[in-house]
């Protein structure tokens, strides 16, 4: 009953498998994105560090974490691929309707793609054969032009919640406004907002990896270092997210009633909202969850008397189903709680941090921060769910229904298992370089630390200075 609820009875039988196989690989690739576009960052930090103040510490995570980062545009460009072929594989409705104002992005995308790539190789290879600071601006064009591709991807995706820049005549695109496309009218918020939200994530996932070592014990300078660059990094991030997330919520609130609806499951429209925390929508209806009275109206115009439109107020035909009202509301429930969480930590750290001037040592602070990359991890796919969900039943909204929008012949079902076959490969292979990595490292030992310009002594420092893993 959920799938045909989700999908609708009338609906072509390739709308589910191509909406799962979508879910899945954009699920998955999304993964990736906050390490192209903050991870590389971070170990530019690390460079610049080691270059000002003669650090062989910061050195050393930079020259480590730049091979991290190069195994993961490797797994996140094979994708990125399969996600090109999908596009027009499964939804041949969007792209030959709309590809013209779609496709543009995409070919932005791809010139920065490969610039990234080009420059990712050279700074790789860079070591110990480029000079110091030519070195570290070939690292720098990686970060730009990761930033580059994020925001041209993102202005793909937010010209389908907000479609501008388009003449339409009989079904057909006749005129394109190439900048009104790529700045579209969602384009900086959901830009910003995913930028933040890169910074975030790779932040706590990476602090988490040296939480743990601090944890165990490791409290040498490069456990520390590898802790607080990008604790700190995301720990900025992280109040940031919450103004620019409370922005977002009033635009979607003004142009995007449908999603806000859901979002604030209000089924009839009114004013003197209850912000649900939890509970589903049901035969139109809301059940469950914990009301609080007037405040989805307060946030939305700042008074209570804020009228906010129900679902009775969008036409039956493009109305969402019960089940994705309910998957988006919770979805945001879960991205906002685990945000919360989040918040709270970096305002500890803040706090310690204030108090002592040095890495936190409290167990309860490291074993909670070893866990916020899976939190921040939670976050950002629930995030994306609200975003693509909540546009439902559209693809390009106003313009262009899903059920329109996807392959109408064939069985997509195979096809989603050679996919899913595809990037579980992929995913062993990358776990299984990145262990061989780290195994190599931790064998390696404080000899690495001799890198890489030269003539730079190796400093005096045993075996602890980079802990029994090597990470």
């Amino acid at each position: 009953m959920l799938l045909s609820a989700l999908v609708g009875t009338a609906d072509p039988p390739q709308l589910l498998p191509a909406r799962e196989q979508m879910a899945f690989t954009l699920g998955f690739h999304i993964i990736l994105v906050p390490f192209g576009v903050a991870f590389t960052f971070m170990m530019l930090v690390c460079h610049y560090r080691a270059l000002r103040r003669d650090d062989q510490h910061a050195l050393l995570l930079a020259q480590r974490w730049s091979k991290v980062a190069a195994v993961l545009f490797a797994v996140g460009a094979v994708s990125g691929t399969v996600l090109t072929f999908e596009l027009g594989l499964l939804w041949p409705g969007l792209m030959g309707k709309y590809g013209p104002a779609f496709g543009f992005p995409f070919a932005i995308e791809g010139l920065f793609f490969f610039l990234e790539a080009i420059f990712m190789a050279i700074y790789i290879y860079g070591w110990k054969r480029l000079p110091p600071w030519p070195h570290f601006f070939t690292g720098l064009v990686v970060t730009l032009a990761s930033v580059g591709g994020t925001a041209s991807v993102i202005a793909a995706n937010s010209w389908m919640n907000q479609p501008t820049g388009v003449t339409v005549s009989n079904g057909h695109v006749v005129g394109v406004t190439p900048s009104k496309v790529f700045f579209n009218g969602a384009f900086w918020w959901e830009m910003v907002h995913m930028l933040l939200a890169a910074y975030i994530v790779a932040g706590f996932m990476v602090a988490g990896v040296y939480a743990w070592g601090l944890f165990k014990g490791r409290r040498d300078p490069y456990h520390r270092l590898g802790f607080l660059v990008p604790f700190t990094v995301a720990a900025i991030a992280m109040p940031l997210q919450f103004l620019v997330g409370d922005t977002i919520a009033r635009q979607v609130y003004d142009r995007e009633p449908s999603k806000f609806s859901a979002i604030e499951l209000v089924p009839t429209t009114s004013n003197h909202v209850p912000e649900t925390l939890g509970g589903i929508f049901v035969d139109a209806k809301v059940r469950y969850g914990i009301r609080l009275p007037d405040v989805a109206s307060i946030l939305a115009g700042f008074t209570p008397s804020t009228t906010i439109k129900g679902f009775d107020a969008i036409p039956v035909a493009v109305r969402p189903a019960d089940a994705v009202v309910s998957i988006v509301h919770l979805s945001f429930d879960v991205m906002v709680a685990t945000a919360s969480l989040l918040l709270l930590l970096s305002l500890w750290f803040g706090w310690l941090w204030w108090r002592r001037r040095e890495v936190p040592t409290n167990r309860w602070f490291l074993c909670s921060s070893a866990v916020a990359g899976l939190v921040a991890l939670v976050s950002l796919e629930s995030g994306w769910v609200v975003t693509e969900v909540g546009r439902q039943p559209w693809t390009v909204v106003g313009l262009l229904q899903t059920k329109d929008a996807v392959a109408t012949q064939g069985n997509l079902w195979p096809l989603f298992a050679t996919v899913l076959a595809i990037y579980l490969c992929v995913a062993v292979g990358a776990l299984f370089v990145l262990r061989t990595m780290r195994r190599r490292w931790s064998e390696e030992g404080t000899d690495a630390v001799a890198v890489p310009y030269g003539p730079w002594p190796t400093p005096a420092m045993d075996e602890r200075a980079v802990g029994a893993d090597g990470v």
